[in-house]
């Protein structure tokens, strides 16, 4: 096994990893902002390197400073959690030539499924369902209106290398056409540093599902599905498994064309194949090659430390599991707490945690980087731990993670707990009759 494993990234995900590295007898490092260097990931690590302010692409996103912490560490292994460079081949490639080992698939395959219009062709050709759209990317409005007009509005524009909600514009009639084509194209240049942008068809009333695969050189798993459709602007908020929409003939479909999608791209570590559901039909969106933040929800529910089980696949090169040993219990559901008032439009709420009590018992985890007295900064995303509770049944789930929202108190900054009560309490939540615009639609304040 590694000896030693530099983290490059922050917050809950980097607490998440040490955790696991731990476990795995590994020594780890930390690399940090100015701003974090107080933080519980600082703190947990058997190291920590500061590698610039905190502006991200100073720190985070600083390539050259997380090299130079590999060689003053003495790292022999870099896992990149999620979020920054989790998903940047070419951060994977320069690590590959350094003769470190990137926790993470190939670069080359990164780079590949990270583009959104060449994973559409691998789905395409594995068998899977493609939402209808441009085969390609759109290079101007000429193209763009001939392409919308065949497939019908309401029309979704998104950007080639994108994600997170960014560079993704609903188009519902010709007249706004132009204009939203423009701006996804400049939101996609500024975020992702590439304009390039596809059109694809849009769902009014879709759900998110997304399944979790393990894989190494001798096999690829699956660990079931999650459904992801409680969701804000296209940011998830609450994940559960299984779907409760799915019955047990589509839930066995969509699992095996998801690995005999993912089997023959040689894909090593742990990955995420995301879908559109509408109608009683699957359309693939997308592969996240990267450990997601509402892995846990999956964990609780199998019994398996995904964290684990990448550093196991990276040091190895195979999943020590077999498909038989996934096997499922009960219902798991997943709060995503962040520092934001629901009420001002998710205004971000930075701030010193003045008091913080975190809920425990039976079934009941929380995931998180915070403590009593620790800063709350506005540079970084506004996640700040999750909630994860397990019941026989959804039922029991949802009752089990309302008593837990019950004795969570965090003062000193604002934060989404009230609503996910809002949410979980709601009949429509209740009864699993909601998509992935619900949220956007529903007054809840």
């Amino acid at each position: 096994m590694f000896k030693k494993v530099l983290i490059a990234s922050r917050g809950e995900i980097a607490v998440r990893i040490i955790r696991a590295c731990k476990e795995w007898g590994i020594a780890t490092v930390a690399v940090h902002s100015d701003v974090d260097y107080d933080s519980m990931h600082v703190r947990l690590a058997d190291e920590s390197v500061c590698i610039g302010s905190h502006q991200p692409q100073n720190s985070y996103l600083n390539i050259p400073a997380i090299m130079s912490a590999v060689d003053v560490t003495g790292a022999e292994a870099i896992h990149p959690g999620y979020g920054f460079l989790s998903e940047n081949h070419k951060f994977a490639e320069i690590i590959e030539k350094h003769g470190i080992k990137f926790i993470g698939p190939k670069a080359d395959i990164i780079k590949k499924m990270g583009n959104k219009l060449e994973a559409r062709k691998i789905a395409k050709q594995n068998g899977l369902p493609i939402i209808e759209g441009s085969e390609g990317a759109v290079k101007n409005i000429s193209d763009a209106k001939s392409i919308c007009k065949k497939i019908g509005y309401p029309v979704l524009i998104k950007a080639s290398g994108g994600g997170g909600g960014k560079g993704m514009k609903v188009v519902d009639e010709e007249e706004k056409l132009e204009e939203l084509f423009s701006l996804a194209r400049l939101e996609a240049r500024k975020y992702f540093g590439n304009d390039e942008v596809y059109i694809e068809k849009y769902f009014k009333n879709p759900r998110h599902i997304e399944v979790q695969i393990l894989s190494g050189k001798n096999r690829t798993v699956h660990l079931y599905e999650r459904d992801c459709s409680i969701q804000r602007n296209h940011q998830k908020l609450i994940e559960e498994t299984p779907s409760p929409i799915l019955d047990e003939k589509m839930r066995s479909d969509l699992l095996n064309k998801t690995v005999k999608m993912v089997e023959p791209l040689g894909y090593e570590g742990s990955g995420t194949v995301e879908y559109i559901y509408e109608s009683g039909k699957f359309y693939f969106l997308e592969m996240n090659t990267r450990v997601q933040v509402e892995h846990p929800v999956t964990e609780v529910a199998t019994g398996i430390d995904i964290v684990k089980e990448q550093i196991g696949i990276a040091y190895s090169g195979n999943t020590a599991l077999t498909q038989e040993d996934i096997k499922p219990r009960g219902h798991a559901i997943e709060c995503r707490i962040n520092a934001e008032d629901p009420s001002k439009n998710f205004q971000p709420s930075p701030g010193i945690i003045s008091v913080y009590h975190q809920p425990s018992g039976f079934r009941t985890r929380v995931d998180g980087a915070i403590f009593q007295g620790c800063k709350i900064t506005p540079y970084y995303d506004s996640l700040i731990c999750k909630l994860i509770c397990h019941g026989r049944n959804r039922t029991e789930a949802i009752q089990r993670t309302l008593r837990s929202l019950d004795e969570f108190v965090i003062e000193g900054v604002t934060t989404t707990i009230e609503l996910h009560k809002k949410i979980l309490s709601h009949e429509k939540f209740i009864s699993s009759e909601f998509d992935t615009n619900w949220l956007d639609k529903e007054k809840f304040y």
